[in-house]
């Protein structure tokens, strides 16, 4: 085996063979809250570009930061699977399969939902604070952003990109991702870019948090074992743990 597929194997194995597993064992039923976002979001596309649909969408689903907060906040969760009118649907539906399925087979459905939420809330509340800090931060945004139309999956895509790949020991791509990111506020400095990064720092909170309750929960069961007098064999130099739902 070349360097490259080992280290395509050890960076990607864990990740392919939960999903192919996944799929083999329930097919569609393996992912149906991505079938239902995809579905969702093709409806909703629709809808906004017809007449009578357009200002529905607009009441139900798309937020803005000179919007009251209340508002916002009970718009984000359906803003999520609302297609931005400047961009291909195709676009926002392939990101939801791929991102979304893989996430769902990973991590279930609902976990799945909380952190693609969690990464959404996120840059719509960092857009507010960017607006306030104004565009003499470099966190800061223009006024003018205030009344941009902020919908679609993308934050909460990016988001469960780095958490699936934190959580199945893709680092490399976790951070690639990140990088990616980045860049793309560096080219072109505009709000999306960096509610992307918001998303990755909300993320990244949660696995911080994460990390620090396993390794608590791990300390306990240790002196408990200890304490007890016996405790199972080690799992030996080199071998990973498994991963834990």
């Amino acid at each position: 085996m070349s360097t490259l597929a080992r280290w395509a194997r050890a960076e990607w194995g864990a990740i392919f063979s939960a999903v192919r597993d996944g799929l083999v064992a329930r097919r569609w039923r393996a992912v149906p809250l991505t079938l239902t976002a995809v579905c969702l979001t093709a409806l909703l596309q629709y809808a906004q570009n017809r007449p009578w649909g357009y200002q529905f969408v607009q009441n139900i689903g798309c937020v803005r930061a000179d919007d009251p907060l209340w508002l916002a906040l009970l718009r984000t969760p359906l803003s999520l699977f609302v297609p931005a009118l400047d961009l291909p649907v195709w676009g926002a539906l392939v990101q939801i399969l791929i991102v979304f399925g893989i996430a769902e087979i990973c991590l279930g459905w609902w976990r799945t939902l909380l952190i693609g939420y969690a990464a959404t809330l996120a840059g719509t509340l960092y857009a507010r604070v960017g607006i306030e800090w104004g565009p003499g931060n470099p966190f800061g945004l223009p006024a003018s952003d205030a009344l941009v139309v902020d919908t679609g999956p993308s934050a909460a895509v990016v988001g469960l990109a780095v958490y699936v790949c934190w959580r199945y020991r893709a680092y490399f791509t976790a951070a690639l991702v990140t990088v990616l990111m980045v860049v793309e506020v560096i080219v072109k400095n505009n709000l999306a870019g960096k509610e992307h990064l918001a998303a990755i720092a909300a993320v990244l909170v949660l696995c911080a948090i994460r990390a620090v309750r396993r390794r608590r929960r791990h300390r306990h069961r240790g002196g408990e074992r200890r304490s007890g007098g016996s405790g199972s064999e080690g799992e030996g130099p080199g071998v990973k743990p498994p991963i834990q739902s």
